[in-house]
């Protein structure tokens, strides 16, 4: 198989839903697949083994987790086209509405189609630092509803009320977010039917402190008889794929850089938009080990840069790089800039075996554009 491609791992992909089924089986709440993190649908007969559906963010996610998926089927986004709602209401069971204007609108439709109708509210509480692209409860944030801007009125149209504000954490800042949430929501909670936690919980993370996660469920379930949703993305698929990809050069200017056949810009755009240095196991920091190379990509982006990295030999024209940590992102957010192949998908499966699902050409390319 040519590179670069990404590379996913059946046995880490089980552990991880392991992981959540055991939640789901403790607290009775259900969880769902977030497939703005995570879509390859090959694998989502697997995922259903586990889980109990999967969440969209809008109407193409929406079908895909319909035709792909079995199970619940919800969708968020932050304003729907008015045309949309009839085939989101045909294919989702719960569907979750960023203002009141907008569950005032198209929330009759929902109902009238047998279906519940969401809103997602802004605590107003943040627990990150560092990332405020994705903090959904930063300053002027457009995400969720606040307390001054809910209207009590639209709780005839409401079934639950939904919140996201975590990214990549433990469940201490979700019960810190819980606290507000009950806090400045917590009057409505009678008579709705259930509350979803959002993403953001790094639950298949090494170190997640899942009791408290489950105390956090427990809390809400028992004190209001609401059923609790979670839906994570990341914690899905964490540390279950890599991106494989080749040495093609190596030039030097104020040091040595190895350019690869995968690149930032398009194959792993979360490298310059968070930005983070991807893991890549065998290496080290610059300068840590004898050999030290920033490895880019080919575009005509001069910012196209992966990272600085140390090797214990030096990089040659040929050798193949894994990067770790890629099937969380990566893979749904990648673009062909500059002509840029697209990464093939790759499944390693439990007896070990690699092999291709999908690989993309040219047409893949063409068809994108006119």
């Amino acid at each position: 198989m040519n590179t670069p491609y990404y590379l996913i791992d059946e046995a880490a992909l089980r552990r991880n839903l392991e992981i959540l089924r055991g939640v789901r089986e403790r607290t009775g709440c259900r969880i769902l697949l977030a497939q703005k993190a995570f879509s390859m649908f090959a694998v989502y007969p697997i995922i259903a083994e586990y889980l109990d559906g999967a969440t969209a963010s809008g109407l193409f996610e929406a079908r895909l987790a319909a035709e792909e998926l079995q199970g619940e089927n919800h969708v968020f986004s932050a304003a729907y086209r008015a045309g949309d709602i009839p085939e989101l209401a045909r294919l989702c069971d719960h569907v979750v509405f960023n203002s009141c204007a907008q569950l005032r609108a198209y929330a009759p439709q929902v109902l009238a189609a047998g279906k519940q109708a969401g809103l997602r509210i802004n605590p107003e509480c943040s627990t990150q630092e560092g990332h405020a692209i994705y903090d959904p409860c930063g300053e002027k944030s457009r995400l969720g509803v606040t307390r001054a801007q809910f209207d009590p009125e639209v709780l005839p149209l409401l079934s639950g009320l939904h919140f996201h504000t975590l990214c990549e954490q433990d469940s201490d800042a979700l019960e810190t977010t819980l606290d507000a949430v009950e806090a400045r929501f917590g009057e409505f909670f009678p008579g709705l039917r259930w509350l979803n936690f959002g993403g953001g919980h790094h639950i298949t993370r090494p170190g997640y402190d899942i009791p408290r996660l489950e105390r956090c469920i427990d809390r809400i379930q028992q004190r209001y008889g609401l059923q609790v949703y979670l839906e994570p993305g990341e914690a899905v698929a964490l540390n279950a794929g890599i991106l494989r990809c080749t040495v093609l050069d190596i030039v030097e200017n104020g040091g040595k850089i190895a350019i690869l056949d995968t690149s930032a810009a398009c194959h792993m755009p979360d490298v310059l938009e968070m930005p983070y240095r991807p893991p890549l196991p065998g290496s080290g920091l610059p300068g840590e080990k004898a050999y030290s190379y920033r490895l880019g990509g080919p575009t005509c982006l001069a910012g196209d840069i992966i990272g600085d990295y140390s090797f214990d030999r030096p990089l040659a024209v040929g050798d193949v790089l894994e990067f770790g940590d890629m099937a969380i992102y990566s893979m749904v957010k990648n673009n062909t800039f500059n002509g840029m192949p697209l990464p093939s998908i790759a499944l390693r499966t439990l007896d070990g075996t690699e092999r291709c699902i999908r690989s993309f050409g040219y047409e893949d390319f063409k068809q994108r554009l006119s």
